[in-house]
C-alpha cells in the first residue's frame, strides 16, 4: 500500500486534493489507521485517480466526474455531455480569439501612436428603444452637411412635442440612412426617447413627427466622443479604425446618443453606435 503523501506523488495530485476526494466519497483512501487515521491506497486506485484527472481536465464538474466513474453516467448520456463541452469550450475559444485580436489592435496602435488610446471602444448589445422624430435630407454625411440640417429639426421637433404636450423621457437620438434619390445623399433622422403611443403624431407644414420603435442592435461598436458635434470626424475616424482592426464589419451608419447637451456645445457627451458583425 501507498501512503497518502507517496500515493500523492505517483497521481501528481496534492495531498490536500486527496483527502478532498475522501471527503466527498470521490476516491476512498483502501484503509484508514484506526490509532493513527492515516490514509492508505493501493496501486490498483491509481486507474480510478487517473481517471479522475482525465475527467477534471475536461472541464467536468466534481459530480459529473463522480457519477462517470461510478459508471452512473450511459454511453448516450457521456456523448451529449462531451458535446455541450465541446461546444463551451468553442465558444470560450473565440472569445479569446477575439479578445487577443483586440489585444494586437491596442499594440499596434501604441507603436503607430506612441501612446495608449483614450478612446476606448467597447462592443455591446443595443435595445430597441421608442422615440418621436423628426426626418430631412443631407447632401452627404460629412459634418459640414449633416450639421445645418439636423439643429433646425430638432428645434422643430421640441416644439412640436411641447405644442403635443409630450415630454422626451430620455437623450436624443441621431441616425442616419441613405436617402432613396441616391448620389450620396443622407436621410437624416432627429429624435428623441418619449413614452408616448405609437399612434400619436402631431402635423406639420412639411409632413409630422413620428413615434416609432427604433430596432435594437445585436452588436454595436461604441465610443463616447466629447465636444461639439462639428468635431466628430477624428473620433468617427478612430471607431471606423478599431471595427477594422479588430475584424468587424460595419453594417449601417452609427447613431449618435445626445448624453449630456449643454449651452456650451464644448461640453457635449456623445456616444457613436456603430452596428457591426464579426468578418
Amino acid at each position: 500500500m501507498f501512503t497518502i503523501g507517496d500515493f500523492a506523488r505517483h497521481g501528481r495530485v496534492s495531498v490536500r486534493m486527496l483527502r478532498h476526494y475522501d471527503a466527498t466519497g470521490l476516491l476512498r483512501p483502501a484503509h484508514v489507521d484506526p490509532a493513527s487515521g492515516y490514509r492508505h491506497y493501493t496501486a490498483a486506485q491509481l486507474a480510478r485517480l487517473n481517471r479522475i484527472i482525465a475527467l477534471k481536465d475536461l472541464g467536468f464538474t466534481l459530480q459529473q466526474v463522480r457519477e462517470i466513474v461510478d459508471e452512473k453516467v450511459g454511453t448516450e448520456e457521456l456523448r451529449g455531455m462531451l458535446r455541450l463541452r465541446r461546444a463551451e469550450l468553442e465558444t470560450a475559444m473565440a472569445a479569446a480569439a477575439a479578445r487577443l485580436v483586440q489585444v494586437e489592435a491596442r499594440l499596434r496602435a501604441i507603436e503607430s501612436e506612441g501612446h495608449m488610446p483614450t478612446n476606448d471602444v467597447v462592443i455591446k448589445s443595443v435595445p430597441s428603444v421608442r422615440v418621436a422624430e423628426l426626418t430631412a435630407t443631407a447632401a452627404s454625411f460629412e459634418p459640414e452637411d449633416i450639421g445645418p440640417v439636423i439643429g433646425p429639426l430638432y428645434d422643430e421637433l421640441f416644439r412640436r412635442l411641447g405644442a403635443a404636450g409630450i415630454t422626451p423621457t430620455g437623450p436624443g437620438v441621431a441616425y442616419y440612412e441613405d436617402a432613396a434619390e441616391g448620389g450620396g445623399r443622407i436621410s437624416v433622422h432627429a429624435a428623441v426617447q418619449v413614452s408616448a403611443p405609437l399612434q400619436v403624431s402631431a402635423p406639420l407644414q412639411d409632413g409630422s413627427f413620428r413615434i416609432l420603435d427604433l430596432p435594437p442592435l445585436d452588436e454595436a461598436a461604441t465610443i463616447v466622443h466629447r465636444g461639439s458635434m462639428d468635431t466628430v470626424l477624428p473620433t468617427a475616424q478612430a471607431l471606423a479604425r478599431w471595427i477594422d482592426a479588430n475584424a468587424y464589419e460595419s453594417t449601417g451608419y452609427p447613431r449618435e446618443i445626445n448624453l449630456e447637451c449643454p449651452e456650451n456645445r464644448e461640453d457635449w457627451v456623445t456616444e457613436l453606435q456603430t452596428p457591426v458583425t464579426r468578418l
